[in-house]
């Protein structure tokens, strides 16, 4: 019988094989075996789940039929998302042979093969052809990888990619409990023909975490960790991010049309809870992004509290959503002050642009010379002000109010800044600081309890990792805040700061070859940024009078050039056996900037968090500490409040009693 007598018929074929098999069963070929014969029935069972049908088995290579394309793609997700060992997919819509035992035969099996040769472990590939026949969510999240040419074959097609947004590996973590859910949202993907719209994308992703953050009482991973994982790795984002939720989606945008498709899936079953697809004017963006936040609060079983959805100027918008933060480099920050500028001016009562523009513009200051900062600090209260009018607990606003407030001296004002903070609803950057703030007042343990729990919201935020790692190293865990900062000294090599505190950890732990290490990595690095590290890792390592000795002559050489000292100067020379040239030069010393090139500057500048680590107690030891508090205008925040620090009851005097006594001593004026 020829082929053309033989029954036909129009299906769509999903090839898979396993990746890496050849190696595999090389390393062990009894385990292989095994996996590839456990593995079948976990294809039989998702193909049976779709409506589909197993038809070939060859070695690791596995042969699919479905009547329904969309049904046949959903399948290849699952499967890629689902099968261990990893498999490769292809999926194609085309006419095939039917033998009388029920195989297939013909070009569409081949070119299913093909693609699936050309595909990812943990991913597949889709041809055009059954691209064209389906809608919906998944439609919408394949990506076009453009002509390929199949092996053996004249003809080239254009192919789909479908990522998988779950993994189900060998190690998962453990899923947390329904009535505590974490919630991943992950970069939607940009279907636009512009590139350039990726950031309009991103910033939709970005309004719904802050939305959800804000108006659910739900654990939304932030945005710079979840960020992190697009395309192939968001495979990898479940696992990672150790969410029991998963929010993916895609964004086109044509002229001033958008349409937003979005679907929320259960990571421990890879159940689809919800999706849907939105076409709306670019002016109902919020509208849209507010409804995706309450259907998935709904899904959750969750109460949402909807926000203002008035229409912005998408001119506007577009300009706030590229001005999000990535890396606080100084140059970035003053361009996104610029953009906000020109946001706020085309949308004056666009509160979210008003906070932001606040929030950068506030750090962008933090790198200012202090003569240079008056100016900015009117501009930063003004827009803090007006974002705050429009939306009373606007995070980003609330923390600028922090941030402009003198690191010592005003602690009364700054700690109900932070309690504002505290109280707004939602879990995003802003709260971070709250732990930030408790170490500034001595009250360490607390700052770690605190940073430890918001620290997994952000996990791979530079900003969380470095607060976590501070407060660790303040409590005296100075081996568990390596790892945090080698990580993000891998994710961040352009960073100094986490150089210069890991040099200070490996040296307080007696490590020295890692120390050695960091130093000669460090070589070309900005010589200021490690002067005062490297002097001190010498003092350290080799105690001996001469190196102590260059601690104390630089010191004050530094008070009789500038006539001030930052603190953390201070607590360094105590730590190496210097109390009482501490006190002394202390005395003479003005505990602030004084606005000169010498000044130190940065977030951390002239802020009093050092004086507490526990690892360096010499400083607290020596009575006169309290008189130092007062001059910083602790002392009296700790009467006015009875919030007292750890130390109350560690130093070896009587800290309440001492504290009373210095009631009088004047505070110093922070003159910037």
């Amino acid at each position: 019988m020829t082929d053309d007598a033989q029954a036909r018929k129009l299906t769509t074929i999903v090839a898979l094989d396993v990746a890496g098999y050849s190696a595999r069963t090389e390393a062990d070929e009894a385990r292989t075996t095994a996996e590839v014969a456990a593995l079948r029935r976990v294809i039989e069972a998702i193909a049976a789940r779709h409506g589909g049908r197993l038809f070939s088995t060859a070695g690791d290579g596995f042969m699919l039929d479905f009547g329904s394309s969309l049904a046949a793609v959903e399948a290849a997700f699952e499967l890629a998302a689902t099968c261990e060992p990893k498999v490769r997919v292809g999926v194609h819509l085309g006419d095939v042979v039917v033998q009388p035992n029920g195989d297939l035969l013909g070009h569409g099996v081949n070119v299913a093969a093909r693609l699936m040769a050309q595909s990812t472990p943990g991913a597949a590939l889709v041809s055009a052809t059954v691209r064209q026949t389906i809608r919906g969510p998944i439609a919408d999240r394949l990506q076009s990888r453009g002509l390929l040419k199949l092996d053996k074959m004249a003809e080239t097609i254009e192919a789909f990619a479908l990522t998988v947004a779950v993994v189900a590996n060998a190690a998962p973590a453990p899923a947390p409990t329904e009535a505590d859910p974490i919630l991943v949202v992950l970069p939607f993907d940009n279907l636009s023909t512009d590139p350039e719209m990726q950031f309009f994308s991103d910033g939709v992703s970005e309004e719904i975490i802050q939305r959800l953050s804000r108006g659910a009482k739900l654990k939304v991973i932030g945005r710079t960790s979840s960020f992190q994982f697009r395309g192939e790795k968001k495979s990898d984002a479940a696992h990672m991010l150790k969410c029991s939720h998963l929010l993916d989606g895609s964004v086109r945008r044509a002229g001033a049309r958008v349409r937003i498709a979005a679907h929320l899936v259960e990571t421990a079953s890879h159940t689809t809870l919800w999706s849907e697809r939105y076409d709306r004017s670019l002016d109902d963006t919020f509208a849209v992004q507010d409804e995706i936040s309450e259907a998935i609060a709904g899904a959750l079983q969750q109460t949402f509290t909807s926000f203002s959805t008035k229409a912005i100027d998408p001119v506007a918008y577009d300009l706030y959503l590229r001005a999000s933060i990535k890396s606080y480099a100084p140059d970035e920050l003053c361009g996104h002050v610029e953009l906000l500028e020109a946001a706020v001016q085309l949308a004056p009562n666009f509160a979210e642009a008003w906070g932001r523009l606040a929030y950068v513009r506030t750090w962008a200051r933090l790198y200012q010379p202090f003569a240079e900062r008056a100016a900015s600090t009117a501009l930063v209260t003004r827009e803090a002000e007006r974002a705050l009018a429009l939306d009373h607990e606007n995070v980003d606003a609330l923390t600028a109010q922090y941030f402009i407030l003198p690191p010592y001296g005003s602690f009364i004002e700054s700690d109900a800044a932070m309690e504002r903070i505290r109280r707004a609803p939602g879990r995003g950057e802003g709260h971070g600081y709250v732990g930030w703030h408790a170490r500034t007042i001595g009250r360490t343990r607390e700052c770690a309890e605190i940073t430890e729990e918001i620290y997994p919201s952000d996990p791979l935020n530079p900003m969380f990792v470095m607060m976590t790692s501070m407060a660790r190293m303040a409590v005296g865990q100075v081996a568990e805040a390596i790892p945090l900062l080698e990580g993000l000294m891998a994710r961040a090599p352009g960073m100094i700061y986490p150089v210069v505190v890991l040099l200070r950890a490996h040296a307080l732990l007696n490590d020295w070859p890692a120390v050695d290490r960091l130093i000669a990595a460090a070589a070309n690095w900005p010589a200021r940024a490690f002067d005062d590290g490297v002097m001190f890792v010498r003092a350290e390592r080799n105690p001996t009078a001469e190196n102590i000795g260059a601690i104390r002559d630089a010191l004050e050489a530094h008070v009789a050039k500038t006539g001030s000292v930052d603190v953390t100067r201070l607590v360094y020379a105590a730590h190496l056996g210097l109390v009482d040239d501490v006190y002394r030069i202390a005395e003479s010393a003005h505990l602030g900037p004084r606005g000169s090139a010498d000044d130190v500057i940065g977030p951390d500048a002239y802020r009093t968090g050092m004086l507490f680590w526990k690892g360096m107690p010499e400083i607290r030891n020596d009575p006169r500490f309290v008189r130092l508090c007062a001059r910083l205008g602790l002392v009296e925040f700790w009467l006015a409040t009875q919030k007292w620090p750890d130390c109350v009851d560690e130093v070896p005097y009587d800290f309440r009693v001492a504290c009373e006594q210095a009631r009088s001593i004047p505070k110093e004026a922070f003159e910037f």
